[in-house]
This record gives C-alpha cells, structure tokens and sequence, in this order.
C-alpha cells in the first residue's frame, strides 16, 4: 500500500514517462506534487523503489524505470479523504508514518494539516492500525514524559477511555495533545503540569483524532 504522496508521485512518472519517454528532473517531481524541498522527493523515491514499484538505474542521470502499477482494486477501496497509512504495509522492520506537523502540549493551536514528510520507525513500535506522527510544541504534558520537541506516535481513534492522553480537535479548527476525562455533560481535556488549568468544554466541541501510541525523543 502506498501513501498519498507516494501514488500522486508514482502517477506523475507514469504520466511524464508516456509523454516525454524519459524521467522528470527531481526539481520537476518536487514540483509536480508540491513539495518544498527534493528531500522529500528522494524519500518517496526510497520508498517507491523499496515497494517494487520503480527501479532507479545506475550510472545514468533522471533514469528511472517504471517496474508496476498499484493495484487497481486497491486504489478504488483506499480512502482518499485521509492521510493516514495503514500500518504494518510492508514486510521489513521500518514503517513509514505520515509527519502531520506540529501540536500543542499546551494552548490548543490550528489543526493538524496535511503531511509534509514522512517518518520511519521500528515495526514493532506500533500496532495493527492507522497511525501518524506530530511533533510536540510546549510543556504542558512534560508530567506524562512528552516534552517539547518530542515526536509522538498516535492511533487514529475517534474514541476515548478516562485518562487516555488523546489529539482532541476542538471547534473544528484546534488540535491539542492531553488527558482526556468526561464528565457529566461536558469533556475535560487535562494537562499533566500543574501550571496549566483544565480546560472544560461541552461534549460536541470537541471531537477525538487519536490516542497516543508511542513516542521518538532526539538528544541533543
């Protein structure tokens, strides 16, 4: 199964290859699919060529060989309106997860976006399921061990247990890392810092995008 940004690239090859007979410049796939830098191109050409799906040929310059199609069965049940990846999707021991930006452990900040990059962890860091990462911003679950600049892992849910430390999207455009707790006719979403208030909300403003799952810490 292939992420978002991969097909969209993969379909571009096809496309440039049937028109042009040879391969886009990575300045033209980066282009095409609306990345920022050509790092990204490189890793969804990785990915791609660890899939089986192309085949980069050596000693020659923009020479890529389109080895298969996704199926097509596969492609018409997949949902488009996601960007989340089913996971485990291949056999080896790295996994990649979409990066969906950054969100707050603290004051809520604008909802978590489309993905900009992807990640690759260990397999066995995560469950059958959908996932994605988000970088952490703040201090506000510093108690619960998720620091600023953290990485965290989240299944996507939309349902919750007291004291599940979940992404809650609150009024449709906020997104927040913290403890989720209901109570009678309203939801309470806790810091695990006793400089942040609880924050209390009725039950339809706040609707759940996950629970955590694991978490990546980079020493400095």
């Amino acid at each position: 199964m292939l992420t978002i940004k991969q097909r969209e690239l993969l379909n571009f090859l096809q496309d440039y290859e049937h028109e042009h007979q040879a391969s886009p410049s990575f300045d033209e796939m980066r282009q095409a699919i609306g990345l920022a830098s050509k790092s990204g191109i490189h890793r969804l050409i990785s990915g791609l060529e660890e899939r089986g799906f192309i085949r980069r040929l050596a000693n020659r310059a923009r020479a890529i060989e389109i080895i298969r199609n996704e199926n097509t069965a596969l492609e018409t049940n997949q949902k488009t309106d996601t960007n989340i990846i089913h996971a485990p999707f291949q056999t080896s021991s790295q996994i990649e997860l979409p990066m969906l930006g950054r969100i707050a452990a603290g004051t809520p900040i604008e909802a978590i976006s489309d993905p900009s990059s992807f990640l690759s962890i260990p397999s066995s860091m995560i469950e059958s399921g959908e996932h994605y990462a988000l970088e952490i911003v703040g201090d506000s679950m510093i108690d619960a061990g998720i620091h600023d600049g953290d990485t965290v892992i989240i299944r996507k849910t939309e349902q919750a247990l007291n004291g599940d430390i979940v992404v809650a999207l609150v009024d449709g455009h906020e997104a927040t890392l913290k403890k989720f707790k209901r109570e009678s006719g309203r939801v309470a979403l806790e810091a695990a810092n006793p400089q942040y208030e609880t924050r209390y909300f009725t039950n339809n403003q706040v609707r759940i995008q996950g629970k955590l799952s694991g978490l990546i810490r980079k020493y400095r």
